[in-house]
């Protein structure tokens, strides 16, 4: 069936277009996270395990919720690893291991660029395809990796 919530074709197709990249580099981001949390070594290593814990946790709601509003908007949403690794901007290191400090500053990288992502995402969202609920979706989403690299930041200074 028709999506039919007031936006043409065009632009549900451009916001799901959105939302796929920002799924991908979600999922990119999970897996970094995810890695780190089992590889986590030294003086701190129960703390940091906990702490990536918890972020994988959060990145695994919000990857759920990308995934929903892409639905929302009459679209399949993709899902293989394959896919993500073509549309996400979040690189990953294969055959790397971190020392503690490096895995806090990679993350804090990460969590920066998709912020400055999903600011040009929201203007897109917002004006270009007039769709009001994706733009206030990413906000929030947004508003969480602000958090995050908040956190990660404090561990650095």
């Amino acid at each position: 069936m028709k999506t039919q919530i007031g936006l043409s074709d065009k632009n549900l197709k451009n916001s799901s277009s959105i939302l796929a990249n920002v799924l991908s580099n979600e999922m990119a981001l999970y897996i970094k996270t995810r890695k780190f949390h089992w590889n986590i070594t030294g003086e701190s290593f129960m703390e940091l395990h906990k702490l990536f814990e918890g972020q994988y946790k959060e990145l695994e709601e919000a990857i759920d919720e990308v995934a929903e509003r892409i639905g929302k908007l009459g679209h399949k949403t993709i899902g293989t690893m394959q896919e993500f690794s073509k549309l996400a901007t979040i690189k990953e290191h294969p055959g790397k291991y971190d020392s503690s400090k490096e895995m806090l500053k990679e993350l804090l990288k990460d969590h920066e660029s998709i912020i400055i992502e999903l600011r040009k995402d929201i203007d897109d969202c917002a004006t270009k395809n007039k769709d009001a609920g994706t733009a206030d979706f990413l906000t929030g989403l947004m508003e969480q990796h602000e958090t995050t690299a908040w956190v990660l930041r404090r561990y650095l200074n």
